[in-house]
């Protein structure tokens, strides 16, 4: 049965024992809970563990360099379930403290398996949002890598920062301009799109549009951006109308 089949008193209780295993996992030097959590078929049941464990870091109930020991342990996993919950778990400790679990991240960008370096892309997101400038600061170290995978799951993954503050991506985003891979060129135009809705920062995508070369991509960068504006109608700051208008009086090459 799984996770969401349980009545909302079960799903709790569940948890709750999840949380009550894992801790005692740590306290006892163990990884069965942990590794049984975290290699389950159902994704809210990983979730739930890789919660777990920045709830244990946050609280400090672990010393982390032991959480950090037991996550590199599970980082050499055959399993790629338990692999990918250890990036998200990872990127739970991130988004308070980097610095202890960057090496993480160096090795999932290259997993062979995309569910893990998809868990990559998440935990940058949530990394980025909450703790931008050590994460942005290792962005910066694989936005031109020659893997164009690796650039494209950069250009993705520091996406949720830029939705409330585009500024700090732009100039990351303006490495990928010129790419000629075509998932790398569609990944920042899509990125392009989504940091320009909110308020304020139509101004600040098409301020910094105007710098960019290669007016190809800014061309079609700025059809998307419109397009957004009408799928996403009613969570936009202006109307697809009023983006229009501004685009077409503050973008000279439009």
């Amino acid at each position: 049965m799984g996770f969401y089949d349980l009545s909302k008193e079960k799903r709790k209780d569940l948890v709750h024992k999840i949380e009550s295993d894992i801790l005692h996992d740590f306290q006892k030097k163990e990884t069965e809970s942990i590794f049984k959590y975290f290699s389950d078929e159902d994704t809210y049941i990983r979730k739930a563990g890789y919660l777990t464990i920045g709830k244990i870091y946050k609280n400090g109930t672990i010393d982390v360099s032991n959480i950090v020991n037991v996550l590199d342990k599970l980082l050499k996993s055959e399993s790629e379930k338990v692999r990918q919950t250890v990036i998200n778990a990872a990127g739970e400790l991130g988004k308070i403290n980097f610095e202890n679990v960057e090496h993480f991240f160096d090795q999932g960008l290259f997993d062979e398996h995309h569910s893990v370096r998809n868990a990559v892309i998440g935990s940058i997101k949530k990394m980025g949002d909450k703790n931008p400038v050590p994460v942005l600061n290792w962005a910066k170290n694989y936005i031109r890598h020659p893997d164009k995978e690796v650039r494209r799951e950069i250009c993705h993954g520091i996406e949720l920062r830029g939705r409330k503050h585009p500024q700090d991506i732009l100039p990351l985003l303006k490495e990928l301009q010129h790419d000629t891979t075509a998932r790398v060129k569609n990944t920042l135009i899509h990125v392009l799109g989504q940091i320009s809705y909110k308020k304020g920062c139509l101004v600040t995508v098409v301020k910094e549009l105007k710098t960019w070369k290669n007016k190809e991509l800014i061309e079609k960068a700025l059809d998307e951006i419109i397009d957004v504006h009408s799928r996403y109608k009613g969570f936009t700051a202006l109307t697809q109308k009023e983006a229009i208008a501004y685009i077409d009086e503050n973008y000279s090459g439009k």
